[in-house]
């Protein structure tokens, strides 16, 4: 069978022009892809300019709570606090029935690194959260009877450990920074980190003050205000000592036998954990000590953040120990996770008040700790005297 030349153009002509339509087509979607990556292109753009941490729309990245929280420290609007109280529960931002506020986890967070990286007790005693008005510690102040016995003999009756109830009440701290009406209003202005560095300082030093000398009434009870006693005489209720045999100072012979005498004064179960805490002043002193060899014994931290160490032991500076003065007590050591027990609610509150010192605002920030000692025998002391 063969096919007409009529038939043969016509059957060209039909094929070239399905493939000069489908060539169109390809172009087209082409250019169509191409006008699309474009488009994402500048989609992209945009995204990453807007994206960019301006000052003046900073606040549109921040999360809802830390927005909620800012307008209520610069203006006292607590509309969005309130509607993350409802929508959120109360697990960030809330509004309690007392009128305050809690902080956002951002800014108490940043409050409680700055407190326990402080130099005072709470970057070693023992820290616990308690959701009560007190934290009771229940101390076992004597082993349980032992004794041998053989497989006839009846077995004789021993004695019973004494278990001692310590009840450690929470106080309330307080802080009271102030900042002008129009700084809060600057939209630059981090009010936040301000508010959350301000806190922190005046907390770190009424705790250190407190842990160390405070007398106990409506605040934590520290280390010095318990009575003592020489190391080996003491009971319960009382902390050892051991004495320079100096007057307000280390004996002008062999003075390293003072420390020497005071590590070994604290039982060996605890002396694994000590530390030794004392201020610039007493340290600058005992750094200058050698042993009989010629060997200091000191010796500076070899990585950053690692305290130094005098004996092989942590030393916490604390500057609200006491100097070196006749009969004072200038040096503790000891097991302070044991022997010193922190409670503290964890809630922070803030309550702003535009009112008492105008043009200024007062910022009243507020949480609750209580410290004591509950191992007397985990802390040893030294004593600038004369046995």
């Amino acid at each position: 069978m063969t096919i007409s030349n009529a038939g043969a153009l016509e059957t060209k002509s039909a094929v070239q022009s399905f493939l000069n339509e489908f060539n169109a087509f390809q172009e087209e979607m082409k250019m169509r892809f191409q006008r699309q990556e474009e488009r994402i292109e500048a989609l992209d753009r945009k995204s990453a300019v807007a994206a960019r941490p301006a000052l003046s729309r900073a606040a549109e990245a921040e999360p809802a709570h830390k927005k909620a929280l800012s307008a209520y420290l610069r203006t006292g609007e607590d509309d969005g606090l309130r509607g993350l109280e409802i929508e959120r529960k109360g697990l960030t931002t809330a509004v309690n029935a007392e009128g305050g506020y809690l902080v956002d986890p951002q800014t108490a967070e940043r409050i409680q690194s700055v407190l326990t990286g402080a130099g005072s007790l709470r970057a070693v005693a023992n820290v616990v959260q308690v959701e009560a008005n007190s934290f009771d510690v229940l101390v076992d102040r004597g082993d349980v009877g032992s004794g041998w016995a053989t497989e006839t003999d009846p077995a004789a009756e021993t004695g019973s450990a004494q278990i001692e109830r310590i009840s450690i009440p929470l106080h309330e701290l307080s802080a009271m920074p102030k900042a002008s009406q129009r700084l809060l209003d600057d939209a630059a202005f981090d009010i936040e980190g301000w508010l959350a560095g301000r806190i922190a300082d005046k907390f770190a030093r009424a705790e250190s003050v407190a842990f160390i000398s405070g007398d106990g009434v409506n605040k934590p009870r520290g280390i010095l205000s318990y009575p003592t006693a020489p190391n080996g005489t003491e009971t319960w209720g009382q902390i050892g000592y051991v004495t320079t045999n100096e007057v307000g100072d280390f004996s002008s012979v062999n003075p390293a036998d003072a420390i020497v005498d005071l590590v070994y004064a604290l039982g060996a179960q605890y002396r694994a954990k000590a530390v030794f805490v004392m201020n610039s002043k007493t340290a600058g002193a005992v750094r200058k000590m050698k042993d009989a060899d010629g060997r200091f014994l000191w010796a500076d931290s070899l990585a950053a953040g690692e305290p130094s160490r005098l004996m092989g032991y942590p030393v916490v500076i604390c500057e609200d120990m006491p100097d070196a003065t006749a009969g004072g007590y200038a040096i503790a050591f000891g097991d302070f996770g044991a022997g010193y027990t922190i409670a503290e609610r964890p809630d922070l509150r803030i309550l702003r008040d535009p009112f008492s010192q105008k043009p200024h605002v007062l910022f009243y920030a507020t949480k609750r700790v209580g410290g004591d000692v509950t191992d007397f025998s985990a802390i040893k002391l030294l004593k600038f005297d004369i046995a």
